[in-house]
């Protein structure tokens, strides 16, 4: 291959929509030599299975940092800013992969000196704020992504960034030690503040880490064996290599829906996954091409962890098992809705201009699956609320209006069910007429096809 592709991934869900997959096999078939990770961070939880085919028995890897192309031979993976780095989850996660036969999985990332770096205190925090929060909660997943960038927002001075590993001195060890006690000590004041006086239990846990003085030595011992084996990339450095002839894909870390600014507010993450947070990560790297974008959809909605599913449907778990995410954790349920032509119409306004729509689980009605279609809803304001205002972006007191309005919304469902792919296909034809590029009906590469002079390839 002697041109030039950029292509990104990004969800039109609430994350879980089979971004992961799509990456995989877009690697495969498009022949990418690097997978670029430029938003969220360790709470992304991308699955990729690989076939039997390939590898027997087939292997699965739930991606987090590493590039959701890493199964393929040579493939790379670049961390590039705003991605936000957790140090010792990557060495955790890059030892997963070598029991999965992935052995050269650090030899091939690369990461931009300028990522911001979540520490224990950072993880700590956003565990003890969603505590706190009690039946308030965000719905957040626990790894201190969010926390480490409010942080960094609050205290610029107090950011630690992968550069800050580049030096092995004495005095630079020192520096470094200082800024994470600096760090543990604003956090605990913060949130000793929020504390009731008895804390216990789990709270009194994460309290206690951030009070632990001695912490920072252990983890910066890990962090800087990252930096051994792979160093801070200047950005030179991170161009370089994506200016090479081949595809790069940008992968989003999570659904537009749970977006920074375009996610229903306070149920979000701290990152934006738009075609235009694609573009202003990729401005840096001077590409010299256009970067084609890409939605994916999942043939029904799904959302894990707390905020607003109009369309949810508990008689929906039986029929739709879920081996790859549970109800355990951080984030709560996991919860199933049906289509919803709502959400779809706003993910779509909101998102930016998009070439094309990935669709992924249609294998559910070839399994007698039949889902309903919400083609709006009614509000106490609206009786046939058929699109959701995008507003201004930055807006979280618009984001919030939407949040209330999706909580008291009550779909109204087609007289037809969905029961068939081609019948799902239609209906997402009434919304948008953007083409659907590829179909997956099953959870590898080999389950994927595209659309082709009118056909499935």
């Amino acid at each position: 291959m002697s041109e030039i592709r950029y292509a990104s991934v990004l969800g039109l869900g609430f994350g879980d929509c089979g971004k992961g997959h799509f990456i995989d096999a877009l690697t495969r078939r498009w022949q990418a030599h690097t997978v670029v990770r430029f938003s969220g961070g360790a709470q992304a939880g991308h699955n990729v299975v690989t076939a039997e085919e390939e590898v027997k028995p087939a292997r699965h890897h739930t991606f987090s940092q590493f590039g959701a192309g890493t199964f393929v031979p040579g493939t790379r993976t670049v961390l590039l800013d705003p991605m936000v780095l957790h140090p010792t989850a990557l060495l955790v996660e890059a030892e997963v992969l070598g029991r999965a036969g992935v052995h050269d999985a650090l030899l091939r990332l690369t990461i931009d000196a300028r990522c911001r770096i979540t520490t224990p205190y950072h993880q700590a925090a956003g565990r003890a704020r969603e505590l706190l929060r009690g039946t308030a909660a965000h719905g957040t997943c626990g790894v201190g992504v969010g926390e480490t960038v409010r942080h960094a927002l609050q205290h610029p001075e107090l950011a630690m960034h992968y550069a800050d590993f580049s030096g092995s001195s004495t005095q630079q060890t020192r520096m470094q030690l200082d800024k994470l006690q600096a760090i543990r000590e604003t956090l605990h004041e913060e949130l000793s503040a929020l504390c009731p006086p008895e804390v216990t239990g789990v709270l009194a846990d994460e309290m206690r880490t951030l009070r632990d003085e001695s912490l920072a030595g252990k983890w910066l011992t890990m962090a800087k064996m990252l930096a051994r084996h792979c160093p801070p990339a200047s950005l030179e450095e991170v161009r370089a290599p994506l200016k090479q002839p081949g595809c790069v894909l940008f992968e989003g870390a999570q659904g537009v829906l749970l977006d920074e600014w375009r996610g229903f507010h306070p149920h979000t993450t701290w990152s934006s996954i738009t075609t235009d947070a694609v573009e202003t990560a990729a401005a840096c790297l001077e590409l010299g091409a256009p970067i084609e974008h890409y939605g994916v959809l999942r043939s029904y909605l799904t959302r894990h962890g707390s905020g607003p599913l109009p369309t949810h449907d508990e008689a929906l778990n039986d029929l739709l098992p879920e081996p790859h995410n549970h109800s355990e954790g951080w984030q709560g349920g996991f919860r199933r809705g049906h289509p919803d032509a709502v959400l779809l119409r706003y993910a779509l306004d909101v998102i930016g201009s998009l070439n094309g729509l990935l669709v992924s689980h249609l294998d559910v009605f070839q399994r007698g699956v039949k889902l309903k279609w919400c083609g709006h809803y009614s509000t106490s304001t609206a009786p046939c609320l058929k699109r959701l205002p995008a507003g201004a972006w930055k807006d979280l007191a618009h984001q919030t209006r939407l949040t209330r309005l999706l909580e008291e919304a009550r779909p109204n469902y087609d007289s037809s069910v969905i029961t068939s792919c081609q019948d799902y296909l239609e209906r997402i034809a009434s919304v948008t007429d953007l083409p659907v590029v590829s179909c997956s009906f099953g959870n590898n590469c080999r389950d994927v096809r595209e659309m082709q002079m009118g056909a499935w390839s």
